[in-house]
């Protein structure tokens, strides 16, 4: 579990932006201040 205040461990994953997939990872963003919101699809029964 990741503690408060403790760096976020690297990962990637699938990004679907302006209007295609993409492969992302947490380190290119390092530096900035980032948000993640984790969704999972409508009515995917989750």
């Amino acid at each position: 579990m990741i503690k408060v205040g403790k760096p976020a461990p690297d990962f990637k994953a699938s990004a679907f932006y302006k209007g295609k997939f993409m492969s992302t990872s947490l380190s290119d963003y390092k530096g900035k201040w980032v948000v993640l919101c984790f969704y999972p699809g409508d009515f995917t029964f989750v």
